[in-house]
């Protein structure tokens, strides 16, 4: 029954979904090309707010779930199990203090409104999943950019989404490029919960009446024992995913 109901919701979800890709692209622009970064990045967490309220078409809802005191003085790398696109917007707009960029695949940067506007455009790096070189040194790229710019990179070290919840292994090359770029950053880890239901059925229609939950853990200085640390973050974030207890 639920299934059947989903159908006309994700429709007129879609509906929502693609006037507002379509509306912010050209604000995007404005705001980059007439007011600079700080007046594009503000166009992007409001995005990110109203892609949200789409959500709440199907029913879903959002927990971000934080008592640890981030600074806003220091790069961070954020760390997440990563479960479909929808981990996204709410890390962009309950993180926006910190001005999170993304390590995205490069198919991702062109052809969509909006998203892919702001990934060449925003500060995020975009890789060839098939080029490990070209990989690293966009990644590397990053890393000094949030050095430089006290700004913070989210990295998904599993390499992919997991379609049922389940963490895969952490991949964690990149992860130790982003430390060793910005040696000053700290590394957040967040665990994520329940993203994965919405497209339960595939693509089409969205599964309905989620809660997505988003916890973030204890943070770390980084130290020159990258390994250690890595290995302390990978088993934080599994911690915390309900579907694999």
């Amino acid at each position: 029954m639920q299934k059947f109901i989903s159908y006309p919701l994700t429709v007129l979800y879609f509906v929502f979904f693609g006037l507002c890709l379509l509306v912010f692209h050209p604000i995007q622009w404005f705001c980059l090309k007439v007011f600079g970064y700080d007046a594009h990045k503000r166009s992007v967490t409001w995005l990110n707010w109203c892609l949200m309220r789409c959500t709440n078409l199907l029913g879903t809802r959002y927990t971000f779930r934080n008592t640890h005191d981030l600074p806003t003085d220091r790069p961070l790398i954020i760390v997440a199990n990563h479960q479909s696109m929808y981990d996204i917007p709410p890390i962009i707009w309950y993180l926006r203090a910190h001005h999170p960029k993304f390590v995205s695949k490069k198919e991702l940067g062109k052809g969509i409104p909006s998203v892919s506007f702001n990934l060449r455009h925003g500060g995020s790096v975009l890789i060839d999943r098939k080029d490990s070189k070209q990989a690293l040194r966009e990644i590397a790229k990053l890393g000094d950019y949030i050095e430089q710019n006290c700004r913070s990179a989210v990295i998904f070290p599993e390499g992919t989404r997991s379609r049922t919840g389940h963490p895969k292994p952490f991949q964690v090359t990149g992860l130790k490029v982003l430390m060793k770029a910005a040696p000053s950053a700290v590394v957040v880890p967040i665990s994520i919960n329940n993203s994965w239901k919405l497209l339960r059925y595939g693509k089409f229609p969205y599964g309905l009446g989620n809660h997505l939950t988003y916890d973030i853990h204890q943070p770390h200085d980084i130290t020159e024992d990258h390994g250690t640390i890595i290995a302390t973050v990978e088993q934080q974030v599994v911690s915390g995913i309900t579907e694999f207890k």
